[in-house]
């Protein structure tokens, strides 16, 4: 098979599209042969040399993947050959297969094409073991997504919305803000001119978030406790703006807040099925109904992987960026 291949870290050009074995799966993996992948940040640290596989994961990057079940492993229920599937992975998705753990597996929801279902593994798990597994959103309360315009954001947007929360985003200019908008956001902040802690306390007369989606890190841990309301929570994911801050904990005592910190590539098998299989029973429903699609901006031959990598570090993308595989044509 093909495989996108990092001989040596560097820019997008160190990727390169190579002749590479063929994985075979073992006790309770799927072989799923890849139609697309997806392009996330974590693919381009990698892709960096900064943030390699977890031990025994597939060295090539590509976090989630849509595809046909090819082979079943010793151990392996509830699949058969040929299914149509979407995988949450630890690597290997810019691949023409990948071995997948069984318990990552999803079905292809329903109305979705199956190239365009590899932009919702990685979003869903991640949206919803955050936002409402661990900082528990409840109908009625405030969430604030930094990075609305994102992959993560305009599925937090959506999922958000669908259990009857109130959406305040951060995106940069009017173009991504107004795409925020078409998905349901209600407060609107342009990070580039406005101060997301005043626009916010202004929109909420002065209440704060009951939870924020953070993707950036150290560069906004004080403003993000600032702008919780009491009881609020927390929740980094992504370290853009930096991995050390200064934490005000007279701040968080004050409102009761909470804060946590959680990354999805390095848990244990065990957890991730936990992920998945809620995904599928309150996620997957949705999607069916029409109430939460895909957002894909485009799609890259994965052989031209450097290119998708080179959109995604410029920022002009809404959602997701797509790699398709030959099998996809």
């Amino acid at each position: 098979m093909h495989a996108i291949t990092i001989p040596e870290p560097g820019g997008p050009e160190a990727l390169v599209w190579a002749e590479v074995p063929d994985p075979v799966p073992g006790e309770g993996e799927v072989l799923v042969e890849v139609v697309s992948s997806a392009v996330n940040r974590a693919d381009v640290l990698q892709r960096q040399g900064f943030y390699n596989p977890p031990p025994g994961a597939s060295p090539y990057p590509g976090l989630e993947c849509a595809g046909r079940v090819v082979a079943l492993g010793p151990g392996v229920t509830g699949w058969s050959v040929g299914d149509e599937v979407c995988a949450l992975l630890a690597g290997g998705g810019y691949a023409e297969k990948v071995a997948v753990p069984s318990g990552q597996l999803l079905p292809v929801p329903a109305g979705v094409d199956l190239a365009v279902a590899a932009a919702l593994p990685e979003v869903t798990a991640t949206v919803w073991s955050n936002v409402f597994m661990v900082a528990h959103l409840r109908p009625g309360e405030t969430v604030l997504i930094h990075g609305g315009s994102s992959g993560i954001g305009t599925m937090a947007i959506q999922l958000a919305k669908a259990v009857g929360a109130r959406v305040a985003v951060t995106a940069g200019g009017p173009e991504k803000l107004a795409r925020c908008k078409e998905l349901g956001a209600d407060i609107l902040i342009d990070y580039r001119e406005q101060d997301f802690v005043e626009e916010l306390r202004q929109a909420t007369d002065g209440a704060g978030a009951d939870v924020i989606l953070d993707i950036v890190g150290a560069a906004y841990l004080d403003r993000n406790v600032r702008a919780l309301a009491v009881n609020g929570r927390l929740a980094i994911i992504g370290l853009q703006g930096g991995a050390k801050g200064e934490l005000n904990l007279g701040a968080l005592l004050t409102k009761r807040a909470a804060v946590t910190a959680t990354s999805l590539r390095g848990r244990p098998l065990a957890e991730k099925a936990a992920i998945i299989a809620a995904v599928r029973e309150h996620v997957w429903p949705l999607i069916a109904e029409g109430v939460v699609r895909p957002i894909v901006d485009r799609t890259v031959p994965m052989a031209n992987a450097a290119e998708a990598h080179r959109v995604l570090e410029s920022s002009t993308h809404i959602g997701k960026v797509l790699l398709l595989t030959p099998a996809a044509t």
